[in-house]
């Protein structure tokens, strides 16, 4: 889904992986790219805790890094790009950047390097003497990796579009939204950042911005009053039953945790959201709201009707006869990968000789929650497509290669 700026971007990675920005000793950022805003870079520094400390005013500011390394070095950014010397001083502030052994440098570039929507989740846990120098323990940050993941996972379905419980509905392209963002961790394991492209991501960003802050007023609203309406509701702004349990995931086995999300400068606020959303915080005293908010869509997202085309890939009943149960690998029809469909005995019949000539079968049923919404119930009108010799030879030829992968992926439906 995305991978941290930390690894690798060659060698034993899948062949589809894409190679992300990674931080040079000095500019370009990229082969031919044009430098940085002066405005966009200042406003990277200051949003990563550099401070500006003098320059000549109207012209030029005097920038110093965070912490410790406050004295030790300065980069000078001109105001604007209009002065003579404003692109030697940006190349050369860039090569300090590149240079620069404080954490903040490489995220600085990182931004300036793919114009991204910053996502910062951070866990309040009580310190150890080994996260005090500097150390995370191996638990606590799975734990806090794996959160964000799920948290990113579930603005991304909620973009692809509203629902209490998605189940497998989208995940495919909800993952594929998520393709080209980066993840940094901060030193100590306790917070980590997300850069989500705005090409590709922000509409992810965005819809993650309103499910958060619905989450926490539906909270609030529950803590105060006992009533679960305002969940109810919060799911027109994207609050699911998948950002519930990653939530809980997020905040269980901490004092508290929060969500802090930065527009990229060079593309500004979006339309109906704010310059600068207010951080989203939650404690363990939040948790019994979120848990029944998950229960509550879990039990009343509504099963879907609907009119499926798949390739039957595998086939089995209890005997030579009667009703048996067949999967189908999903190629139109319903926003997930597979289903599993219980089929009298002439139907079964069909999707056999469907299966062997190498032709998709139609299908008509409700899509049931439970599951995931990967079971198919109520089949009726069962019947092969036609398709041309040239699509029927591509589709044997997919099913022969993936037979494993689509065994595996169907076994794991099982109830």
């Amino acid at each position: 889904m995305h991978r941290s700026m930390d690894e690798p971007t060659g060698g034993a990675g899948p062949p589809a992986a894409r190679s992300h920005p990674t931080v040079r000793p000095g500019p370009p950022l990229v082969a031919g790219a044009q430098p940085p805003d002066p405005a966009v870079l200042a406003a990277l520094l200051r949003r990563h805790g550099w401070q500006r400390r003098g320059g000549a005013s109207g012209r030029y500011g005097r920038w110093t890094p965070p912490g410790p390394a406050a004295g030790t070095a300065s980069l000078l950014v001109p105001e604007s790009a209009a002065f003579p010397d404003s692109g030697e001083l940006i190349e050369e502030a860039l090569l300090a950047l590149g240079r620069s052994a404080d954490p903040s440098a490489r995220d600085v570039l990182v931004s300036l390097a793919v114009p991204s929507d910053e996502i910062r989740w951070w866990r309040e846990v009580p310190e150890s003497a080994a996260a005090a120098a500097g150390a995370a323990g191996w638990t606590e940050a799975e734990a806090l990796r794996s959160a964000a993941r799920q948290i990113l996972l579930a603005g991304a379905l909620a973009a692809r579009g509203r629902a209490g419980y998605h189940g497998a509905r989208h995940r495919r392209k909800a993952r594929a939204a998520l393709d080209d963002a980066l993840i940094g961790p901060a030193p100590g394991g306790r917070s980590l950042t997300a850069y989500v492209p705005v090409a590709s991501g922000r509409a992810v960003a965005v819809q993650l911005c309103h499910a958060l802050h619905a989450t926490r007023e539906a909270v609030d609203y529950q803590r105060a009053t006992g009533g679960m309406e305002a969940f109810d509701s919060a799911v027109a702004a994207g609050v699911s039953r998948e950002l519930t349990e990653a939530l809980i995931a997020l905040v269980r086995g901490s004092e508290g945790a929060g969500i802090d999300l930065r527009w990229a400068p060079a593309a500004g606020a979006p339309d109906g959201c704010p310059v600068r959303p207010a951080p989203v915080e939650f404690s363990p005293g939040d948790l019994p709201a979120l848990r029944s908010a998950s229960a509550r869509y879990l039990s009343e997202e509504p099963a879907v009707q609907v009119r499926l085309t798949g390739a039957v890939v595998r086939l089995r009943r209890s005997g030579p006869r009667g009703a048996g149960i067949v999967r189908l690998r999903v190629l139109a029809g319903a926003e997930v990968a597979h289903v599993r469909v219980e089929l009298d005995e002439e139907a079964y019949r069909i999707a056999g000789h469907a299966h062997l000539v190498g032709l998709p079968l139609r299908v008509e049923g409700r899509l049931e929650r439970r599951g995931g919404f990967r079971r198919l119930t109520g089949a009726s009108q069962v019947a092969p497509v036609q398709v041309d010799e040239a699509e029927r030879d591509r589709l044997m030829k997919a099913l022969q290669e993936n037979v494993d992968h689509f065994e595996e992926a169907c076994a794991g439906e099982e109830p």
